[in-house]
């Protein structure tokens, strides 16, 4: 009797070959622009405190009151699987005191987040970003440039369908005014219980209420863009210069407020249309206040996480990427039983020259061979026995095309 097969946790986004190439071409595709603009590598723990999530991305949110995966340890600690990347680096920055040197701080990361949310095309339990953070400088400027590096990881994706929302959150003078305005407009609206307790501990999560009825209650509710003091503005005015100055076309989205609580200043979205309901392919923003409550010092961040599963999704549906049915550059045959010692030497010979060489291995007969050879996608196969060993020279098929062409095998490498 046969055991049951066991699959995979359901909501869990997997790549495997071919598609699984495609996904680490996205991936190092949104990291390129951060590597070229000076951003250094922070390789970070998938889990951490709850309480840095609690604190940092606000007890108020859908994240942490509905969508965390949080576990009490052997040690008797709570514990939660990371859901976004940006409370973590700060941790990480505060605990090894990289706010105490060189301002701004610039690092990126990637890697796999999680969050217990409804399965469907684009939202996953387990998904992976890529994210940068700037750290320590209030700088209109930094915030234009960390735009820039997002919107250059997409373009070099391919993408052309999709566009930049933006919006500023203000400062702590802004949000108290608009604040005071807010509550007396939502204790005109009929809530209920659970609602009005989120705006009790902060009103603009209203703003982010997905329910039909809450977006019709909320559509003459005040704008924070109205109350913004006159540094925030002029801020924000800074940033659209800069944005104008590098040719990066934007729209204004005075009702974005983002899922997190400690975004302040400066937020942005990039969206794309195409992608149906979950069409935020990437975001990010300014939090002024987010190290001090982490426990560190009184500096200003900006930063952003853009999903990798989205840009994926994206770019194929607007048809920009496709797998590549090539996975390697030469398939090697050894023909009798003294030549895998010489196919093992050659193959490592041409890795080491950074070509991509797959060997049949297992006693197999040189037709089952080239079936294999064929199956595997490379662009190249050679059969290596005994004669070529002697010869120093091999047959050189192109499975593309079928030619085959006489090489010695010193010239493989320039050959490939």
């Amino acid at each position: 009797m046969s055991r049951q097969r066991i699959q995979a946790p359901k909501g869990v986004s997997e790549y495997v070959p071919p598609r699984s190439k495609l996904f680490e071409f996205v991936r190092e595709s949104l990291i390129a622009p951060a590597r070229l603009a000076g951003y250094q590598l922070m390789e970070l723990p998938v889990f951490e405190d709850t309480e840095l999530f609690s604190r940092g991305v606000g007890a108020s949110t859908d994240v942490v009151t509905k969508e965390m995966y949080t576990f009490t340890d052997r040690g008797d600690r709570s514990i939660t699987l990371r859901p976004e990347g940006t409370a973590g680096a700060m941790r990480a920055v505060i605990e090894h005191g990289l706010d105490r040197g060189r301002l701004p701080v610039k690092i990126w990361y990637s890697g796999a987040y999680f969050r217990a949310e409804r399965p469907q095309a684009g939202r996953y339990r387990q998904f992976y970003q890529v994210g940068i953070e700037a750290i320590g400088l209030d700088d209109p400027a930094i915030d234009a440039e960390v735009i820039a590096i997002a919107d250059a990881g997409f373009k070099s994706i391919g993408l052309k369908q999709y566009r930049l929302e933006i919006t500023s959150l203000g400062d702590a003078q802004s949000r108290a005014a608009h604040r005071v305005e807010l509550l007396k407009f939502i204790a005109t609206l009929d809530l209920d219980e659970a609602t009005a307790a989120r705006a009790l501990i902060n009103p603009l999560r209203l703003f982010d209420d997905k329910r039909e009825d809450m977006k019709k209650a909320m559509a003459q509710a005040p704008l924070l863009m109205d109350y913004l003091s006159d540094a925030s503005r002029k801020h924000f005015e800074e940033v659209k210069k800069y944005l104008d100055v590098l040719g990066i076309s934007f729209e204004l989205n005075p009702r974005m407020v983002r899922g997190l609580d400690y975004y302040t200043g400066t937020t942005f979205e990039f969206v794309h249309d195409l992608l149906g309901a979950q069409s935020g392919i990437g975001g990010g923003g300014r939090y002024d206040g987010l190290m001090a409550e982490l426990g560190g010092q009184e500096l200003s961040g900006i930063g952003f996480g853009l999903g990798v599963d989205r840009a994926l999704l994206a770019a194929e549906a607007e048809g920009v990427i496709a797998a590549d049915g090539f996975v390697s550059d030469l398939f090697i045959i050894p023909l009798g039983d003294g030549a895998m010692q010489k196919v093992l030497e050659l193959a490592t010979h041409l890795r080491n020259a950074g070509k991509i060489v797959e060997i049949a291995f297992g006693d197999r007969s040189l037709k089952a061979a080239m079936k294999s050879a064929d199956k595997s996608g490379a662009r190249h196969v050679v059969v290596l026995g005994d004669e070529e060993i002697a010869s120093q020279s091999v047959e050189l098929k192109n499975m593309n095309t079928g030619v085959s062409v006489s090489v010695t095998i010193e010239s493989l490498i320039t050959a490939l």
